[in-house]
């Protein structure tokens, strides 16, 4: 690898060392030789994960998706910019499929607007498209198939995705995003509007308990799924052995949705990865 190309590689490990230590930890459980494309994709997912907190209109986020679409395909400016640098030579040493990058830029547009989430079938949709899909493409880097996990990427996915859409809801209410879906807002009483004024009611800690049951529910769907997966692509799952430790504080008595950090210790987590992986999961 040419010294200019491992530099990008240690600039994406930087980046999800510092912005999503639970997938840095997991990654440390995979192979050597595939943590930095690990990182490539991880540090991706953040890129695009933090447009919209650098725009101030949807149309900027929008430009910067196709910037993205671009770089996929070799064009624009993608060699000077470390992660696309390094997530083009992920795709080329691990014959990943563009078209799932292209489809998790695609679902990440609902993210530059202030449009709700109508139904809990939508929120799947979004979590399969983006977290599921991230699954699906670390489980190819790590084993050269996804063959074998294709029937937990869905379940782990969703699992991840709701657990942390609720961790983040004070961060995405100051937005005026909303990711607990109308549909189950409606069924407990509480509006959208309690959301993003960040009013906390009891109709509303209702409806994210309902969320939480949601999120617990294909966690453990995934975990049975993956019993029988290659050990090979357990690294890409690890941080589903998190989700519980997040649920459990946000049931905790006197739990606010707008002022409690849902945080775990890093000791606490390391062991509960350590576990998961000799466990696979």
């Amino acid at each position: 690898m040419l010294p200019a190309m491992r530099e990008h590689y240690a600039h994406c490990e930087a980046e999800v060392r510092a912005g999503d230590k639970d997938r840095f930890l997991a990654a440390l459980f995979a192979p050597a030789v595939a943590r930095p494309h690990l990182f490539a994709l991880y540090a991706f997912d953040l890129e695009i994960g933090r447009i919209r907190a650098r725009i101030s209109e949807p149309l900027a986020g929008e430009i910067r998706l196709q910037w993205w679409r671009d770089a996929l395909d070799g064009g624009g400016e993608a060699k000077g910019q470390p992660v696309a640098a390094a997530l083009l030579d992920t795709i080329e040493r691990r014959s990943l499929a563009r078209r799932m990058f292209l489809g998790i830029l695609d679902a990440r547009a609902f993210d530059l607007y202030d449009q709700p989430m109508p139904t809990l079938a939508a929120l799947q949709t979004y979590a399969d498209a983006t977290a599921g899909a991230l699954l699906r493409l670390a489980a190819r880097v790590l084993s050269g198939d996804d063959a074998p996990v294709a029937g937990a990427v869905a379940p782990a996915g969703r699992a991840f995705a709701y657990t942390g859409f609720l961790r983040a809801l004070a961060l995405h209410a100051s937005r005026r995003q909303v990711f607990v879906p109308v549909e189950v807002l409606e069924r407990h009483g509480a509006a959208r509007a309690d959301v993003v004024a960040g009013r906390t009611t009891p109709a509303l800690l209702a409806a994210l308990n309902e969320m939480r049951e949601q999120a617990s529910a294909e966690h453990e769907r995934a975990r049975g799924l993956l019993r029988s997966a290659p050990a090979m692509a357990i690294p890409a799952f690890l941080p589903l052995a998190l989700v519980p430790l997040y649920l459990a504080r946000m049931a905790r008595p006197g739990y606010d949705p707008f002022r409690t950090a849902i945080e775990v210790p890093q000791w606490r987590r390391q062991w509960a990865l350590w576990r998961a992986a000799q466990r696979r999961l």
